[in-house]
């Protein structure tokens, strides 16, 4: 996702171990990953690890649903919070078919994981 020069962008570091969202959490922001590793694990098991450049939390402001699993910072991880305005903005620019297929993607992905 690109963000957009001279824009003021809010930064967060969370530490090894912190929690950054709970699964069943409402969630109003996504993160973009500039340093460090985060886990994201449903029901205690492991989905995945990310790191820098690699973005989390945007399945929520996609569809308005509960944060489908929980995220936990491994190493101190810094990150840029996307809020849900400026990413509803961002989508709303997209073109209609690459909206469409996010909406289909995301709903599968809930699904499997129910």
């Amino acid at each position: 996702m690109a963000l957009e020069k001279g824009r003021v962008l809010e930064r967060k570091v969370f530490y090894a171990g912190q929690s950054v969202f709970k699964e069943g959490d409402q969630g109003d922001r996504a993160y973009l990953i500039q340093e460090g590793q985060v886990e994201i694990t449903k029901n205690g098991l492991l989905l995945g690890t990310l790191g820098k450049g690699e973005m989390f939390g945007e399945m929520a402001l996609v569809d308005d649903q509960p944060r489908m699993a929980t995220a936990k910072a491994l190493t101190d991880v810094s990150v840029v919070i996307i809020g849900r305005d400026a990413f509803r903005e961002k989508l709303a620019k997209a073109d209609p078919f690459i909206r469409g297929l996010l909406n289909i993607f995301v709903r599968n992905i809930r699904n499997l994981t129910r």
